[in-house]
């Protein structure tokens, strides 16, 4: 061993809790929703056949 490899600070192992980050697929874009705003057209889209024709 160097010197240098002696006044490197060693790797530490950080265990953090994984449901404190939101992942991408909690989001509107992760199930591949656009980022603006839904609009009459897009309710009118998602409308169940039984619930009568556009």
């Amino acid at each position: 061993m160097t010197e240098q490899d002696e006044n490197k600070p060693k790797p530490r192992l950080v265990f953090k809790d994984p449901f404190e980050q939101q992942t991408s697929d909690d989001t509107d874009r992760g199930w591949g929703e656009s980022q603006g705003g839904r609009g009459l057209s897009w309710y009118l889209d998602q409308r169940p056949p039984h619930h009568g024709e556009k």
